[in-house]
Parts: C-alpha cells; sequence; structure tokens
C-alpha cells in the first residue's frame, strides 16, 4: 500500500481545504511531520485511517467521539477526506464525507445531510476515474479485503504508536497476549480450546447420563430379585460399573429361575387337592337337597288332606255356575227388554205432554198423518222466504244509492270551489320557488367566498402576532451574537495571553535531571519566568466554556428567529398588506349575507313540494268531479227498476204471511208443530214394539231355565257366578290339583325316597375344606405369577443393561480421547510439558518471529548491544509462552525488558513495532505497506543513538517503504528535508509542505 494524495476540508482543527503530496513527501524515503502542540499532527494520520476505514484511531475516537467537523469551518462548507493510494496494483481513490448540518437552502434554520462515501479506480487504458460504488459498507469490506488488516491492525501496523509498544515491552504476558491475539486473530485457535472444552463437557455428560441409566435398571433389578440379588456400592463414572452389574444380574436371573420352578410344583399340588374338595362338597350339597326335598314333600301332603272338604265343596259349587250359564243369555235377554220398555213409555209420555190437546187421544198413524199435513205447508212457504229477503236487497240498495248521491253533490260543489281559485294559488307558489332558487344560488356564490376570506384573516391576525414575536426575536439574536463575539474575543485574548507565556508554564514543570517534554534536555540552565498578569489553563478554558455556552444560545437565538421570519413570511403571503380590522368586518358582513342567504334558500325545497302536492290535488279533484257526474246518471235509473221490483215483493209477502207478522214467523210455527207430531208417532211407536219384545223375552226364559234343570227362572239366577268370583273359585281348584300332583311326583323320585333312608348330611365342613383348598390354589398361583413376572422383568432389565454397556463402550472411548485433548490445549493435562494453551502456544510462535524481526534492527540501533529473544520460561502460578527478554552483549547476561532505561525503551520499542509490522504484513497476505507512520518518541534519544535510529529507518526504503516521522523535536527538522508543517491558528490549522520538489 502506498499513499499519494490526501485532500481535507473542513476536517479537525483544518478549516479550509488543505493538500497531502505523498509522492514528494516519499521521494526522500524519510519525511518529518511536524508543528506546535495541539496543531494536528494526529489529525493529519486521522483523516488517512478515516477514509480507509470511516472511523478515526480508536484512541483518538474515544477523545473526539464522532464530531470530525471543523470548529473553524464556514457554515456552507462541507467536511470531506479524499485519499488517493495504491494497492494490490490498483490505483483507488476513497472520498468520504461524514454527516452535517448545513443551512437550509431556502428559508432560515438548518437541515441534516447524510453520508456519503465514494469509491473510484483509475483506468489507465482510458485515463479516466470510473466510480465503483457509493455503499458505505460495501467499500468498507472492499478494502479491508484489498489491505488484509482490519482498522486495529492497520492502526498498529502503519500508524506505529511507539507508547503502546513500549508498554508492551514492559507488560506481563497476560497483557502481551491481548495485543497479539487483537493483530494476528488467533480468535480461531481460541475458539479451537472452547470447542473442545464443550465438547469434553457434552461427552462426559452423556457417558454421566448412561452410567446413571445403568445404575437404575442395577436398583430396579435389585428391587425385583429382593435378597437374591447383591450390587456393589459404585457411583457413575467409576470403572468396572458395568462388568459388576451385568454379574449381579446373572445371578439375580439363576435365583428367579429356580424359584418359578418351585412355585410351578407348589401351584399343580394346590390344584389337585382343590379339585377333590369340590367334588367332595358337591356330593354333599346334593344329598342334603334331596332329603331336605323328600321332608317338604310329606309335609305338603298332610296340608293337602286337611283342605279335601273344602276341596269338594267348591267342586259342587262350580257345577251349578257351569249348568246356569245355560240360562244366562235368557236372562240377559229378558233384563234388557225390560230396560228398553221402561225407556220407550217415558219417551212417549214426555212427547204426548207437548203436543196441542187436539192430538191428545190420536194413535200413532194419527199422529203421522198430521206431521205430514204441516210439512207439505212450510214447504210452501220457500218462495215467500225468498222474496222477503230479495226485499231487503232492494230497500238496502235504494239507500246506498241516495246516500252515494248526497255524496256526489258534495264532492262536486267541493271540487268546483276549490278549482275556481286555482290559478292564484299556482302563482303564488311559484313566486316563492323562484325566490328561494336566487337565494339558494347566492348562497352558493358567498360560500366560496367565505372560507378564503376566514384564510386571510386568520392569517392577518396571525402575521400580526408574528410581527411583535420577530421584532422580539431580531432583538434577542442581536444581544446573544454581541455576547457570543465579545466571549470569543475574550477567551481569543485569553489564549493568546496562555501561548505567550506558555514557556513559563511549561518551565514551572522542569526538574532538574528530568527530560524537557518540548528539547528532551535534561538540564535547563535559563527557565522561563512567569510574568504579570499570566493567564492559566483553567482561566482559558472558563473563557472557552463561555464562548461556548454564548455560542450555543446564539445559534439556538438565530434559529427561533428563522421559524419566526418563516411562518411570517407565510402569514404576510396570505393576508397581503390588508389591516386586520378591515378584513374582520368584510368577513363579518360576508358572515353576515351568507346567513341571511342560507336562511331564504332553506325555504327552496317546500316551496317546490308543495307546488307538487297542489297540482296533484287538481288533478284529483278533476277526477273527483267527472266520476261524480256519471255515477249520478247511473243511480237515476237504477231508483226507478228498485221502486217498480219493491212493489211487487210486498204484495207477494201479504199473501204469505196470513195472520203473522212475517214470513219467518209463519214457518217457525209450522216447523215446530210438524218437529212435536213427528216425535210424538216415533215416540208411540217405540213403546209398542218394546212391549213385544218384553213379552217374548219371558217367554224364552221361562223355557231355558226348564231346560236347565232349575225350577224358576230366578233360581238360575242365584246360582250365576260373575267373571271375578268365577276365576277365583277356579283358580283353587287349579291350585289344589297341582299341589296334589307335585307332592306324588316328589314322593315317588327313587334318589329321594333313597336319600331319606340316609343320615343327615352336614354341608358346613365340607365347605369349609373346599374354602381351604381354594385358598392354598389361590397363594400358589400368585407365587407363580410373582415368580414369572420377577423373571420376565429381569429378562428385560438385564437385556436393556446389556445394550446400554454395549453402546456406553465407544462413548466412553470418545470422552477419553476427547478430555486429553482438551487438556492438551487447555494447558491442564500432564503431557502437556509447558503448560501452554493453544492460542498461547501460537502467540508464542508469532512473539518468536517479531523478536528475530525486531533483533536485526535492534542490534543496529544498540550498535551491537541489545537483542530481543522470546521466552517459553513460566513465571510464578502462570502459563508459559509470551515471556520477552533482552540478551545484553555487554554483560552477556539476560534480562527483563522492564530493566531498559528510556532512550532504550523506544528504540527497542520501535525495533519491535517495525518487526511487528514485517510479521502481521506477512501474515496478512504479503501486502506491500510502503507508507508507514512513526507517532513521537524521538525527544529521548541522544545524538549517536537518533543517527543510528534514522539510520535503520532509512534503510526501510531498501524494502521501497516511505516513512513518515511524526515529532515536534526541533533537532529532527535538520535532519530530515522532507517535511510537512502544520501550522495553527485563530481561524484554524495549515499543512505547509518543505524540502520537496
Amino acid at each position: 500500500m502506498r499513499l499519494h494524495r490526501l485532500d481535507i476540508t473542513a476536517f479537525g482543527p483544518f478549516g479550509g481545504a488543505q493538500t497531502v503530496d505523498f509522492d514528494a513527501l516519499s521521494a526522500a524515503g524519510l519525511f518529518l511531520l511536524h508543528g506546535p502542540t495541539g496543531a494536528g499532527k494526529t489529525s493529519v494520520l486521522d483523516a488517512v485511517c478515516y477514509a480507509l476505514y470511516g472511523a478515526v484511531p480508536g484512541a483518538r475516537q474515544g477523545n473526539q467521539g464522532m464530531n470530525l467537523r471543523s470548529d473553524h469551518a464556514e457554515a456552507g462548507t462541507r467536511t470531506e477526506v479524499c485519499l488517493e493510494l495504491t494497492v494490490a496494483g490498483r490505483r483507488l481513490r476513497i472520498t468520504r464525507q461524514p454527516p452535517w448540518e448545513r443551512p437550509k437552502l431556502r428559508g432560515k434554520g438548518t437541515t441534516v445531510d447524510k453520508a456519503q462515501t465514494w469509491l473510484r479506480e483509475y483506468d489507465a487504458t482510458a485515463g479516466a476515474w470510473k466510480d465503483l460504488s457509493r455503499s458505505h459498507q460495501e467499500i468498507g469490506n472492499e478494502v479491508e479485503q484489498l489491505l488484509g488488516m482490519s482498522r486495529e491492525q492497520f492502526c498498529q501496523v502503519v500508524l506505529l504508536p511507539q507508547g503502546d509498544f513500549a508498554r508492551f515491552l514492559r507488560s506481563d504476558a497476560e497483557a502481551r497476549g491481548r495485543l497479539l491475539g487483537r493483530l494476528f486473530d488467533t480468535r480461531r485457535f481460541a475458539e479451537v480450546e472452547k470447542r473442545l472444552a464443550e465438547r469434553r463437557k457434552a461427552t462426559e455428560a452423556r457417558v454421566r447420563e448412561g452410567d446413571a441409566a445403568l445404575l437404575a435398571d442395577a436398583h430396579r433389578m435389585q428391587q425385583e430379585a429382593g435378597d437374591a440379588m447383591e450390587l456393589p456400592e459404585l457411583a457413575a463414572g467409576e470403572p468396572g460399573l458395568a462388568e459388576a452389574v451385568l454379574g449381579a444380574a446373572a445371578v439375580a436371573r439363576s435365583t428367579a429361575r429356580e424359584r418359578l420352578t418351585l412355585a410351578h410344583c407348589r401351584l399343580t399340588a394346590a390344584e389337585s387337592a382343590q379339585t377333590a374338595a369340590d367334588r367332595t362338597l358337591t356330593e354333599v350339597r346334593e344329598l342334603a337337597r334331596l332329603q331336605h326335598r323328600f321332608t317338604e314333600a310329606r309335609q305338603r301332603a298332610e296340608r293337602l288332606e286337611e283342605r279335601a272338604g273344602a276341596h269338594r265343596e267348591a267342586q259342587e259349587r262350580m257345577g251349578r255356575a257351569r249348568k246356569a250359564e245355560a240360562v244366562a243369555p235368557a236372562l240377559e235377554l229378558r233384563e234388557a227388554a225390560e230396560a228398553g220398555h221402561r225407556g220407550a213409555a217415558a219417551a212417549e209420555a214426555r212427547a204426548r205432554a207437548l203436543l196441542p190437546e187436539a192430538f191428545a187421544g190420536a194413535g200413532a198413524t194419527g199422529l203421522a198423518t198430521a206431521a205430514r199435513r204441516a210439512a207439505e205447508e212450510l214447504g210452501g212457504l220457500q218462495s215467500a222466504r225468498r222474496a222477503e229477503r230479495r226485499l231487503a236487497e232492494v230497500v238496502e240498495e235504494r239507500g246506498r244509492l241516495d246516500r252515494q248521491d248526497r255524496d256526489d253533490e258534495d264532492v262536486l260543489r267541493d271540487a268546483e270551489g276549490w278549482l275556481a281559485g286555482w290559478d292564484a294559488t299556482r302563482a303564488g307558489l311559484q313566486a316563492r320557488a323562484d325566490s328561494a332558487q336566487e337565494a339558494a344560488t347566492r348562497a352558493e356564490q358567498l360560500a366560496v367566498q367565505r372560507e378564503p376570506a376566514r384564510r386571510r384573516l386568520e392569517a392577518a391576525r396571525l402575521r400580526d402576532e408574528l410581527g411583535r414575536d420577530t421584532d422580539e426575536a431580531q432583538r434577542g439574536a442581536l444581544a446573544s451574537e454581541h455576547r457570543a463575539l465579545e466571549a470569543r474575543a475574550h477567551w481569543l485574548d485569553l489564549k493568546e495571553q496562555r501561548l505567550n507565556g506558555i514557556a513559563a508554564e511549561l518551565a514551572a514543570g522542569l526538574a532538574d535531571g528530568e527530560p524537557c517534554a518540548v528539547c528532551g534536555a535534561t538540564e535547563h540552565p535559563a527557565p522561563a519566568q512567569k510574568f504579570a498578569g499570566h493567564v492559566d489553563r483553567e482561566a482559558e478554558e472558563r473563557a472557552l466554556a463561555a464562548y461556548q455556552r454564548a455560542d450555543e444560545q446564539r445559534a439556538d437565538d438565530e434559529r427561533r428567529l428563522g421559524v419566526v421570519r418563516e411562518a411570517l413570511a407565510a402569514a404576510t403571503a396570505e393576508a397581503g398588506d390588508t389591516p386586520t380590522a378591515q378584513l374582520a368586518a368584510q368577513a363579518d358582513e360576508l358572515e353576515q349575507e351568507y346567513t341571511r342567504a342560507r336562511r331564504a334558500a332553506s325555504d327552496l325545497h317546500a316551496a317546490h313540494e308543495e307546488l307538487r302536492l297542489a297540482e296533484q290535488e287538481r288533478e284529483r279533484r278533476l277526477t273527483d268531479r267527472q266520476q261524480a257526474k256519471v255515477r249520478a246518471a247511473e243511480h237515476l235509473t237504477r231508483r226507478e227498476a228498485l221502486d217498480r221490483e219493491k212493489a211487487t215483493l210486498e204484495q207477494e209477502l201479504a199473501e204469505a204471511r196470513g195472520g203473522a207478522c212475517s214470513v219467518a214467523a209463519r214457518a217457525a210455527q209450522l216447523e215446530r208443530r210438524a218437529a212435536l207430531l213427528t216425535d210424538a208417532a216415533d215416540a208411540a211407536r217405540a213403546a209398542e214394539d218394546a212391549a213385544e219384545r218384553l213379552k217374548d223375552a219371558d217367554a224364552r226364559l221361562a223355557d231355558a231355565a226348564y231346560r236347565a234343570g232349575f225350577d224358576t227362572p230366578q233360581a238360575a239366577a242365584a246360582a250365576l257366578l260373575d267373571d271375578a268370583a268365577h276365576r277365583e273359585l277356579q283358580h283353587r281348584l287349579d291350585a289344589w290339583q297341582y299341589e296334589e300332583a307335585a307332592v306324588r311326583a316328589v314322593l315317588a323320585e327313587p334318589d329321594t325316597a333313597a336319600a331319606a333312608q340316609q343320615p343327615p348330611a352336614d354341608p358346613t365342613a365340607a365347605e369349609e375344606r373346599a374354602l381351604r383348598a381354594t385358598r392354598r390354589l389361590r397363594e400358589a398361583a400368585s407365587a407363580c405369577d410373582a415368580a414369572a413376572r420377577c423373571c420376565a422383568e429381569l429378562d428385560r432389565l438385564s437385556a436393556r443393561a446389556a445394550d446400554g454397556v454395549r453402546l456406553l463402550a465407544p462413548l466412553r472411548e470418545e470422552y477419553e480421547r476427547v478430555a486429553r485433548l482438551a487438556g492438551l490445549t487447555a494447558g491442564t493435562s500432564a503431557d502437556n510439558e509447558r503448560r501452554m494453551r493453544l492460542e498461547s502456544y501460537v502467540l508464542a510462535a508469532r512473539l518468536e518471529q517479531v523478536a528475530a524481526a525486531a533483533t536485526v534492527r535492534l542490534q543496529r540501533m544498540s550498535s551491537g548491544r541489545y537483542t530481543l529473544v522470546h521466552s517459553a520460561d513460566r513465571s510464578g502460578r502462570g502459563r508459559s509462552g509470551l515471556g520477552l527478554h533482552v540478551v545484553d552483549a555487554w554483560t552477556g547476561r539476560e534480562r527483563d525488558t522492564a530493566t531498559l532505561s528510556g532512550g532504550e525503551t523506544f528504540f527497542a520499542s520501535l525495533a519491535l513495532a517495525l518487526g511487528l509490522a514485517d510479521v502481521v504484513t506477512d501474515e496478512a497476505g504479503g501486502v506491500r505497506l510502503d507508507t508507514l507512520f512513526i507517532d513521537e518518541g524521538f525527544g529521548s534519544l541522544d545524538d549517536q543513538t537518533l543517527d543510528e535510529v534514522l539510520d535503520v529507518l532509512d534503510s526501510l526504503r531498501e524494502r521501497d517503504r516511505s516513512v513518515g516521522i511524526v515529532s515536534h523535536v526541533a533537532d529532527l527538522r535538520r535532519r530530515i528535508h522532507g517535511q510537512l508543517e502544520v501550522v495553527k491558528g485563530r481561524t484554524g490549522s495549515a499543512l505547509r509542505q518543505r524540502g520537496v520538489r
């Protein structure tokens, strides 16, 4: 990587545009970057780092934060850094602009522009720059890939910070490990250690889980086997656990099988005893049952003998009832005939009581003849009924026509009167609608004008208010600006006074024998003295803080003034120059006129609707008048026809009514008489028929009783039984016969008779013996089942334990292998003699390379006296591998680098930094670093050592490198011709190149 050109604008202390021509500076190999303290030497290196990585170095970033913009820059000048360089054979130009707050293009105030980045490459064929990317992320990845270094590595290798390497020389192994780990990125080796440790823990956990499962199976087998299995006292992970568990399981299975065989033998014996006991119990129970059956039959036979007399009486009663059943139909017939006769006689008496006295002695035939004559006369009145109904219809229709004619006359009078005033009504309604329409049109026009007038009035009121605010804000802004200018002038005056007396301030900290911070000398023959009115740092900082507060207040007041002015301009553009009172009067007048127009226009719809209803009413009244005239003509003709028909009907009805008031009354009289005569005739004939049936039923009953063997019909009736009594008597007879047959059958059974001859049986003793046999069988079966389950469970658990042992074997081997590797990489294994972690081992190798590369330059700087060597010794209880010693050729002894003096520490750290740059460059993939920067520390060297150091740096040109030395040591200005000077001033710093062509 070679730097060609750097352009800086409004960056850090540089208020304007500055340019660095690195090609001209690098022509001599060495160039000096110098300037007073605080001028901005380090800011040049910050600009290079920011151009490449978009951020300044870590330590300086912590001091400055992200505020990269120069406080000296003009408000319209944007901060920008542009760097041209060649890397990997490609010439690139990187331009970066951080975010900044700029003035608005229109109006007052500020706005924030986003950060921008450009990456361009020079095309030698076309002779022009071509754009590659504008993405921050893409450009960052491209630069890091081309350089092969992160920002931290670049700042450590290219921008050599001497203070860091001086601390590196004196630090312990842990601090060296952290720095080397960042530079060489050994995180992958630490990750290998971590992964191996995690894998060891995971494998160990799996082994312990397998052992725990094996022990759990062993405990379950012990629970099943009981005292037949003895489990050794072993924990998970102990050796011999698998063999002990499998051996104990084999013994337990053998014992369980022996117990199962004994249980089977006991079960067979118990089954035979239980079968014999059950057979004996069955025989005893059968004998007891037969003996009880015979005894019970003898008792039942005795009870039957006691009831024999009652049985014979019941048989005789059943015989008489069966004979009387032949007479029962005749008895029922006679009772029915007698009941029918009584009913017919009563009905006849009731019917005759309703007849007139003229028919009291008439028979059934005479009554029927009279009823027939009344019906014939009633049939002749049907025509008169129809005429009567028709007369009522005619009278009703005649009245309806009269009412309709009166209604039509009212309709005609009302319609004529209303139609006479139609023209005047229509003209009034039309005029009302036209007036409302004109008001609606005017309201619409006023509505369009009303909103702009209201907005202008509001804008005018806001204009007046903002005018007062603008005056107040302008006065405040002018006062703030005046205070800021006074504070800035006061601060600059104090700063200039302090700079004039800075030598006295620095001299106050000098001590004999200690180097000067400016020139590095240890003798101070004439230190400067403070003069009257000297300004110290605290007074300057107070003045600077007061100026910053005043400037912030000024900026706030200006922003507030800009906002108020923008609002005032917008309000003025809306309202114009018209006075607010005049606009308010115009708006009020417009609003009142609009209200009146809206009120008048609100009657438009009602007027149109009323006109439409009036026209509909006119059409309806014309129609009603025409229809009334037509109906009047029709009604006249119909009334004449109805009058003629009414006269004919009245004459016919007068003839039909006779002496009655109406035809209906006459018909009612005839209907009642015909019904009474008919009912009386029917009742007389029914009474005659019932008397005849009763006489015939008496004859049949007497004949049936004689044939059944009864002397009188009353005797036959007394022998009859009703259904309930008959069923009860038959049930008693059947039960006696069934019981007699059952007793004879039991007494005739041979087995029952034979059992009665034997001694009485005792089933209780046999049942107790059977219960004891059943209980012994159940206990034997339970023991056999338990032994079988125990054998099956032990076989299952043994098989699972064997499978677990088989699966654990390769897992144990893996754990032992991983544990050895993890212990070896972590430095805890006995195989690792130096107790070095893997990452420390790699870093130690890198440190050894760095020490070898640094020694080449250190020997030359120290005139062959010092050599840097890597030490792998362990200090205290820590781990070895990162020790660094210096060998003193004058004494021949090896000692710690912390014993070097200040100047020796500087050139030793410089040699170490250069060696580290070579090693890191090779590690990054061989990227050439043609431009290096070395920051401070040269003031601690004497002249001879300084010459040797410069010779070493000058020798870097052999590798085609250019080295920039950042220092304010005055002697270097005489020794190094190529110089880049940073000059500071009140308006910002500037860059000047000297001694270059």
